[in-house]
């Protein structure tokens, strides 16, 4: 769907039909104008059967919100938006939320249902403060709701008020002075190289296959089902285009990316052997190696590859698996062997598909080499010259 947008502010037209812009003049298609109302949140209006008069809607809807005070702008936000109940706001504020995926929206779903809209459906948005905020919190920790979701449950709460500030409900942020949950994972637990050696080899060919794609190449474990021979793109770099959803059990967009997306990684010479061998072995469909195996036009699916894991770990007399290690260690492995052969922190968040480096340096900053005593010798030398 293309769009076209006019002055800054003004909004934009377009057309949802399969024809080219060029050819808009002459397609039997409405007009539809998008643009932000007087309150900040984007509108869409359709039925404009010519281009020009999709135009004078949105130069008629600027210039009134052009020529409306700001205070007045703000004014007619506080009357709409601080009576209105906490559920109602929240389904026009989960309108926004297109950049979400499925695994993503369902976690938000959750979180409503079971945290947010018990404590505050009703509860009208000009009511919100600090005070409200905090009880909110300190009844979690009375229920004894775990800290991992109260710290999620305290961020969708933080992200809905701060979009309500903005529209200028609250004079002070209603977050202000609240004390957020502090939830620290634990440690992630990393295997050795040689456990990870009897891992790989300890389930069938297609755990071996993802097992080298975790830990050799730093993917996720719904990355390494949809692992594709094409995506080779060099000998030593793998291109992550896609990923097996959990919740739609189909090929979706990477974690964090859009659709077209992709990341490259490191592909160490045995994981592209693998996959080689692999590809070899069953051969592919459209390039990807893991299929369903009683329907090879499906991904391969996340269950089966949990059970083999399930399988793998009830085999501990016979296979070294470090205690508390899920089947992400092996991930947490690839992180490790860079850290520990000093590849810098940017680039394995990169590789690694992290949103924002600090969610690497979070978990794995307790594997990065160095202390503040080694550094304090080292920076030494060059002084005492």
């Amino acid at each position: 769907m293309a769009t076209t947008s006019l002055i800054r502010g003004m909004g934009s037209f377009f057309k949802e039909c399969e024809h080219p812009e060029s050819r808009w003049p002459r397609c039997p298609h409405e007009y539809k104008i998008r643009y932000r109302n007087a309150a900040g949140r984007q509108t869409e209006e359709s039925g404009f059967t010519a281009q020009d008069k999709a135009k004078a809607r949105l130069a008629e809807v600027y210039q009134a919100r052009k020529n409306a005070p700001q205070s007045q702008r703000k004014a007619e936000r506080i009357q709409k938006y601080s009576p209105m109940q906490f559920g109602d706001y929240v389904k026009e504020w989960q309108a926004g939320q297109r950049h979400l995926g499925p695994a993503s929206l369902k976690h938000l779903e959750s979180l409503l249902e079971h945290h947010l809209h018990p404590a505050f459906r009703s509860r009208r948005m000009g009511t919100f403060d600090h005070k409200v905020v905090e009880a909110f919190i300190q009844t979690m920790e009375r229920n004894g709701v775990g800290l991992a979701a109260q710290a999620n449950a305290y961020d969708k709460l933080k992200s809905i008020l701060l979009d309500a500030h903005r529209l200028g409900l609250y004079d002070e942020s209603p977050l202000d002075g609240v004390k957020p949950p502090q939830y620290d994972p634990n440690r992630a637990v990393v295997p050795s190289p040689t456990q990870v050696q009897e891992i790989r080899t300890a389930g069938d060919d297609a755990f071996l296959v993802v097992s080298d794609l975790m830990s050799g190449s730093g993917l996720r474990n719904g990355e390494a089902l949809a692992v594709n021979i094409n995506n080779i793109v060099a000998d030593d770099v793998y291109r992550v285009t896609e990923q097996v959803n959990m919740t739609t059990k189909d090929y979706a967009p990477l974690k964090h990316r859009k659709e077209g997306d992709y990341r490259d990684v490191p592909l160490p010479s045995r994981t592209r052997l693998s996959i080689e061998w692999y590809a070899d072995k069953y051969g592919t469909v459209d390039g990807y190696l893991l299929r369903h195996p009683r329907d090879l036009g499906k991904p391969y699916p996340y269950h089966l590859l949990q059970n083999q894991w399930q399988r793998v770990v009830k085999q501990s007399d016979d296979v070294d698996i470090p205690e508390g290690m899920v089947l992400y260690g092996l991930r947490h492995f690839f992180a490790s062997n860079c850290l520990s052969h000093n590849i810098p922190i940017t680039d394995v968040a990169e590789w690694m598909g992290h949103k924002s480096i600090d969610i690497t340096f979070k978990i794995y900053r307790h594997l990065m080499p160095g202390s503040i005593a080694h550094a304090a010798q080292i920076l030494g030398l060059d002084l005492a010259a």
